[in-house]
């Protein structure tokens, strides 16, 4: 198995209608039995992410989806579960049976296009009735995707239904640009200050951290690693001047009084925006925290789920330190891993990401498009934070000078 986590494998989601044989697809592709499999209609309930090794593709995550035609009280609840997971998947396999390819796939199809995110139309149980040519040539003109005959029984097409995952595969993915790299040259010296706090995990270092350190070594830099109570100690103890400081953002208004401005700082979080997510809008709608009014409504999106102490960044400092900033009485929702927001996205006055360590870039992507269409401003912890503790221009102004 492959030691790649799940936010560097490729996503792959089998979305259709019930009993059209997505669960034994996925046996068929893996060479496993990953999926129950059953004659009877919704042995699949909520969506199931299954990492996984295959050949020709290396290590993926495979989800398995409940059918999209289930209209029973609880069958609505898995369909839009279903839903949700298309915004989940890098490539999507949209299978079908019988030629019939109606309103739940044609949905599937325009979701899929909106989000940019390429489909393979998969007609399944083949060996029992192929897809009608005329059929196949109308698919494949509507929504130029491949289109693939399948049987889960010969599995005759295996192998090229992976050809066509590699073919459908995009070019530039998992092909992330630096965190910083870029704005460092060779024998520089990089101070990170990582906290061990409560939300610090046991023992270890949270993903931005590590990421941070490895990118030192990558570009061949001198990684300094130290808590925020011996920065000043440090900077007194020695002569060397670094090239870059970056701190974890809730110890901005500390960290920005103990470095000397000449020196650039910034923040994990801000690095990870610059990353993985919508920077540029990130930047544009971060101000607009000054516009904030009294009842409006705070979006608070974290893309993991964690057990939450009195010191939570998401769900306890960054709220407070909103109110306090504003001076207004605001209401907040906050939602873990990549659930749903409880109102319409129209509905809120500002929307907070946090990272997205934890998830693709694809996935986070998706995740804050909805209200960048809405024209609602997006911002991310770290952003939020620099601003609300005056260290706004600063903390990005690193990036301005790279362009």
């Amino acid at each position: 198995m492959s030691k790649k986590d799940n936010t560097t494998r490729l996503h792959i989601g089998l979305f259709g209608r019930r009993n059209t044989g997505k669960s034994s697809i996925i046996n068929r592709l893996t060479g496993q039995d990953l999926s129950i499999v059953s004659d009877i209609p919704g042995t699949t309930t909520d969506p199931v992410k299954k990492a996984v090794e295959i050949p020709g593709l290396g290590a993926v995550v495979l989800i398995d989806t409940a059918g999209i035609d289930d209209m029973s009280e609880l069958g609505s609840q898995r369909t839009n579960k279903t839903r949700q997971a298309v915004s989940q998947a890098d490539i999507a396999i949209i299978v079908f049976s019988d030629n019939d390819f109606s309103d739940y796939e044609q949905q599937l199809a325009e979701q899929l296009h909106q989000l940019n995110t390429p489909f393979i139309l998969l007609h399944n149980k083949s060996d029992i009735q192929p897809a009608d040519e005329s059929i196949e040539a109308a698919l494949t003109e509507r929504y130029k995707a491949d289109f693939i005959n399948f049987s889960v029984i010969t599995g005759d097409n295996t192998e090229k239904l992976i050809l066509l995952l590699q073919k459908n595969t995009p070019d530039n993915f998992n092909q992330l640009p630096p965190l910083f790299g870029d704005l460092v040259k060779r024998g520089d010296l990089i101070l990170l200050v990582t906290p061990i706090d409560s939300e610090a995990p046991e023992r270890r270092l949270i993903l931005p951290q590590v990421q941070a350190i490895r990118e030192a070594l990558d570009f061949n830099c001198i990684a300094i690693v130290l808590k925020e109570t011996e920065v000043e100690d440090f900077m007194q103890r020695t002569s060397i001047i670094p090239s870059l400081v970056i701190t974890d953002s809730q110890l901005f208004g500390k960290i920005d009084k103990l470095i000397i401005p000449e020196i650039p700082l910034t923040s994990f979080s801000i690095l990870l925006a610059r990353q993985k997510g919508h920077f540029e809008a990130y930047l544009k709608g971060t101000p607009h925290i000054d516009d904030l009014q009294n009842g409006d409504r705070i979006l608070i999106m974290e893309s993991c789920t964690h057990h939450s102490t009195c010191d939570d960044i998401g769900r306890v400092k960054i709220p407070r330190l909103l109110q306090k900033y504003t001076g207004q009485n605001l209401e907040f929702d906050i939602v873990a891993g990549l659930d749903e927001p409880p109102h319409h996205i129209s509905e809120y006055a500002l929307v907070l990401q946090c990272g997205g360590c934890m998830i693709t870039r694809k996935q986070l992507l998706n995740r804050i498009q909805a209200a960048i269409n809405a024209k609602i401003p997006v911002t991310n912890y770290g952003m939020a934070l620099a601003y609300v503790t005056g260290v706004w221009k600063r903390s990005v102004e690193l990036f301005e000078n790279s362009e």
